[in-house]
């Protein structure tokens, strides 16, 4: 039976915490990865730590969103942390995909949409005037155009995303409890894998509390 894969979300700057994640969440039921974000990443240990970590899918989440060259430099100022996947924000533009998918290498390079913190409202807010599956199936098109390897959306546009682009989709905004906490556009692991989600992202619902126990909660979830 094909594994479910999860990225767990290490939201801390404690390498004590991320080794308590590491190994608590060790299991034979599911494919792990680590999502180490802007937080972990500009730590004071947290690099080092990265590029000491063995035998781990590990996806760096730098966000990168800013002109070509500073993407690209940037895609290879990382080749020593040896990650597997690292993101860049796809409204940066087509030129900027395109640098630092040519500098990426190995590193599979996904394409970030519409953050799950925002909605429709939010949006507008900040001056677009499209809604939000407008605007992420834009954005999935010019990902396909840069011929990016995944893409993160939110679980609730995956149909709408899959039409257009063809490799691996990440679904963050996961959550097996009532708690959205600053997520807008949520669904749970269940849901997200129906609509044909290769990845999820869940970070607060395993990594908070006993960690273990999340994590075979999870298992049973998507057991049902």
């Amino acid at each position: 039976m094909k594994k479910s894969k999860i990225f767990i979300a290490c939201d801390t700057t404690k390498i004590s915490k991320i080794k308590k994640i590491i190994k608590e969440t060790n299991n034979t039921e599911l494919k792990i990865g680590y999502k180490l974000g802007l937080e972990f990443l500009n730590s004071k240990n947290g690099r080092n730590f990265l590029t000491k970590l063995k035998n781990k899918i590990t996806f760096a989440d730098l966000k990168l969103h800013d002109i070509p060259n500073t993407c690209k430099s940037t895609i290879k100022a990382i080749k020593d942390l040896k990650v597997n996947y690292v993101t860049i924000h796809i409204s940066s533009g087509l030129e900027a995909l395109k640098a630092a998918k040519k500098a990426s290498g190995k590193i599979k390079l996904i394409g970030v949409t519409i953050l799950t913190s925002l909605n429709n409202k939010a949006l507008k807010e900040v001056g677009f005037d499209r809604n939000v599956k407008k605007l992420v199936l834009h954005q999935a098109k010019l990902a396909n155009k840069a011929k990016l390897d995944a893409i993160v959306c939110s679980a609730q546009e995956i149909k709408l995303v899959r039409k257009i682009f063809k490799r691996e989709i990440i679904t963050p905004g996961i959550r097996f409890t009532q708690k959205k906490n600053d997520q807008k556009r949520v669904l749970t692991p269940i849901e997200a894998y129906a609509n044909g989600a290769d990845w999820l992202v869940i970070g607060r619902d395993l990594t908070t509390g006993n960690i273990k126990k999340n994590t075979q909660i999870l298992i049973d979830h998507l057991s049902k």
